[in-house]
């Protein structure tokens, strides 16, 4: 029985958000969607803590799209965190960002990022974009078993 598609979304941009959910529910590419709206509300999701302590780390988001320029915590704490956790270290995170600084796309690297995406300024080519990553990370790509996550 395939696993229902989520994707958390970490952007505290209202407009990159709402454009973002609707690309991707528009090709039908996501069952479920969450919004975090800073990197605080996105660690307490993938850590099951806090409100989201009902969650499992059986059921991982398929991929992470997580903006960089974040409040309360940045993009690029969030990504540390997540891959030093044995329990969290093989959900997909794809930075979707509007930074263009090359030391924001070798230090997501470095951390673990398993894509680095410029947001386009252009809404067609930004639908064109989310509807790309979600046909990959969502579609093509082959998830990680339940099994390497954590109790």
């Amino acid at each position: 029985m395939p696993r229902e598609l989520e994707v958390l979304l970490v952007d505290d941009n209202p407009s990159d958000a709402e454009l973002t959910i609707h690309s991707l529910r528009r090709d039908k590419l996501a069952n479920r969607i969450h919004v975090a709206e800073d990197g605080a509300q996105a660690l307490d999701f993938v850590f099951c803590r806090g409100s989201f302590d009902d969650r499992s780390f059986c059921e991982p988001p398929g991929v992470i799209l997580l903006d960089l320029k974040l409040p309360k915590v940045s993009g690029l704490e969030v990504l540390r965190a997540i891959r030093a956790d044995e329990r969290t270290r093989a959900i997909p995170i794809v930075i979707l960002t509007s930074s263009a600084e090359q030391r924001d796309l070798i230090e997501g690297y470095r951390l673990g990022a398993n894509a680095y995406i410029q947001k386009p300024v252009d809404f067609d080519e930004f639908r064109k974009v989310v509807h790309q990553i979600g046909t990959f990370w969502l579609v093509a790509n082959q998830p990680p078993p339940v099994e390497m996550f954590g109790p």
